[in-house]
């Protein structure tokens, strides 16, 4: 929209902005009118078709308490939560909500508070039941004898419903909520039952393909680790071939600070000190016994090394300034535009194509580069690899670019499976440090040992079995996006 008229009597509660009576919205909605259902959310409610509840603000002092998720809303990302999510809870704490909070699957979080993120939802599966969800997520249950819920959750994600979120919010205080016009937005459900089974039965399968392959990647630091020690890939075999109940019970259940290791004490010779570095978590002995322990299966390697026989070539993006920002549809990926080894479908911010162009020659991004968070604490060793969807970006300067030269001793799947394996994640976390403000890993990264196994069979199967679970991931990501676009 440019510019409109309303008249007086059209005003509701007193709101004055324009964006929230947008007549390119309501022109939408009505042209629907003869192929859709159209109910408000506060119909629903009323009529004891959707419930709404709201979750908790547990309080700091809880946080890193256990390995239970505490449920932010920077944890959903792509419609589903992070494989490691960055604050955990006890047993005592998730007792204390579990019943108020009453998680099930096919429960919808969604996020009512937070600027950019507003709008961005989940559907729960048997994956996620056990976690506890801060107070700026909305819970939703459908009545399944009314929605399915895998239906209701593609409509939510339409663009129709996305636009009237954004024409909805407004700034309390210092953050942006949608508050209570949630219960405004129309939801248009297809009078063809026909599609309405089709869509709900594609999405299923879709979240199903996906969320095996989140549980794959929750429990990869662990199977990883175990694929380098046996020099075999049968414990990812195994656990690709057990069911769902079977994954679920043996599932390892981890937070990031899992990553942080747990030494006490040791001694360290003063001549082994390096640059002055007096950090007593850099020299962790539990790393390089590790390392050790495993030389008779897997060559020890660092990222300078590999870099030094152009194995590798490692580079960082732009900072292209904020006056760019929103300027286009084109990504501008940050920090944390990422997780579970992929990018968001829709990152925070966009540039226009001129911008794109200006930087798109040195920075260079192809399929099968990985980008790594260099600067931001909790994201720091966060890693994830570019798909064909997602190769017309830029990226922030807070991230490295690393990209494989061909060789025969390691392609990007391979270096993506080792970068989330434990022991390259827990020697990230030794290496990083506070400057000015942020704490970072600087280019202490080159420092980082690789454990790249000797046996070319296992190389070759850890790459195939990475290859095939990222991309069955991004395949189900696209149905589910196409399946939202087309809906209304």
């Amino acid at each position: 929209m440019i510019s409109y008229w309303l008249d007086n009597q059209d005003v509701r509660e007193q709101v004055y902005i324009p964006k929230y009576y947008d007549p390119g919205i309501e022109q939408k909605i009505h042209q629907l009118k003869g192929t859709h259902n159209l109910f408000t959310i506060s119909d629903l409610v009323k009529d004891g078709k959707i419930k709404l509840s709201t979750g908790h603000e547990i309080g700091k002092m809880a946080y890193g308490t256990g390995d239970i998720p505490f449920v932010r809303t920077s944890d959903l990302t792509n419609w589903e939560t992070k494989s490691a999510p960055k604050q955990g809870v006890s047993e005592e704490i998730y007792a204390k909500y579990a019943s108020s909070q009453d998680i099930q699957s096919g429960d919808i979080l969604f996020v009512r508070d937070g600027t950019y993120l507003i709008g961005t939802n989940c559907i729960v599966t048997e994956l996620d039941k056990k976690i506890v969800y801060q107070s700026h997520i909305l819970k939703i249950r459908v009545s399944k004898e009314f929605l399915d819920p895998y239906l209701l959750f593609i409509i939510l994600n339409s663009p129709l419903i996305q636009e009237q979120i954004r024409s909805f919010q407004f700034t309390a205080d210092t953050i942006d909520t949608i508050g209570s016009r949630f219960q405004e937005l129309v939801i248009p459900i297809p009078k063809d039952n026909k599609r309405c089974i089709e869509a709900s039965v594609k999405a299923k399968a879709a979240m199903n393909a996906r969320e095996l392959g989140k549980a794959f990647i929750k429990q990869a630091p662990v199977v990883i680790e175990q694929v380098l020690e046996l020099n075999t890939t049968n414990p990812i075999d195994e656990f690709l071939t057990k069911d769902w109940d079977s994954i679920l019970l043996d599932l390892k259940q981890d937070t990031v600070t899992s990553e942080f290791g747990h030494f006490e004490t040791f001694w360290v010779d003063s001549k082994n000190i390096k640059e002055r570095i007096y950090l007593p978590k850099y020299y962790d002995p539990e790393i390089i016994d590790e390392l050790s322990n495993l030389s008779s299966t897997c060559d020890c390697v660092s990222i300078q090394e590999l870099c030094n026989d152009n194995f590798l070539t490692v580079s960082t993006g732009d900072e292209i300034g904020k006056m760019a920002y929103g300027t286009g549809i084109i990504p501008f990926v940050r920090t944390s535009d990422f997780s579970n080894w992929e990018l968001k479908h829709d990152p925070k911010q966009g540039v226009s194509d001129e911008i794109y162009e200006s930087y798109k020659k040195s920075q260079d991004v192809k399929a099968g580069d990985i980008l790594l968070v260099r600067d931001g604490t909790y994201l720091i060793g966060t890693s994830c690899i570019i798909t064909s969807e997602d190769e017309k970006m830029l990226f922030c300067g807070g991230l490295y670019k690393i990209r494989v030269n061909e060789n025969d001793s390691i392609d990007q799947w391979l270096l993506l499976a080792l970068l989330n394996s434990y022991l390259v994640k827990r020697q990230i976390r030794t290496k990083q440090f506070t400057r000015d403000v942020i704490d970072t890993i600087g280019k202490r990264l080159f420092e980082v040992v690789l454990p790249i196994p000797k046996s070319k069979k296992v190389r070759t199967s850890l790459s195939h079995q990475m290859k095939s679970i990222v991309e069955s991931r991004i395949n189900a990501r696209v149905v589910i996006k196409r399946e939202s676009n087309s809906i209304c």
